[in-house]
């Protein structure tokens, strides 16, 4: 089986800026505060966040899993965009080489923005990644994606 590619967009009332910084920049201090039943913590393992830096995060017992690893592999900050690559982690990495992303927030409206997500999903050799699975892992990135704009809504001042 080959690379699997999927493509996701969502609008959002939150400025691409704010988006971007919260869930790209500042991921590692929000998103625990945000989601303590499921990520325990993201901690840098090198770098402190500029291209090449690779982080893990740690996910809390209520979670199938325990953890995963990320290199960010493209940053710009002037147009909204970072790549990265899932490279090491329990359970569903048993199938998977990697998984890369990347994630792209564009103006939308007076005050909002579409978040553009792709990923690539690379099996292991004579492994087939079922569709299910595959669902599972879109449904919780939107769900991460959902709470941080909520949060953006609920206190306008932050990551201005």
């Amino acid at each position: 089986m080959g690379v699997i590619k999927i493509s996701q967009t969502f609008k959002t009332q939150v400025t691409p800026s704010r988006m971007f910084k919260a869930l790209i920049l500042d991921s590692h201090n929000l998103c625990p505060k945000l989601m303590f039943s499921s990520i325990k913590s993201i901690e840098y393992l090198q770098g402190n966040g500029e291209v090449g830096s690779i982080k893990q995060m740690n996910f809390t017992e209520a979670s199938p899993l325990r953890y995963v690893k990320h290199r960010i592999d493209a940053l710009d900050n002037e147009n909204f965009m970072c790549k990265y690559t899932l490279f090491e982690g329990d359970a569903f990495l048993e199938k998977l080489e990697s998984v890369s992303y990347e994630v792209k927030f564009e103006r939308y409206g007076y005050s909002g923005c579409i978040c553009k997500l792709s990923s690539e999903y690379r099996p292991k050799e004579n492994v087939e990644i079922k569709e299910e699975d595959i669902e599972l892992g879109k449904d919780r990135a939107i769900g991460m994606y959902e709470v941080v704009e909520a949060y953006l809504m609920a206190h306008p001042h932050a990551y201005t």
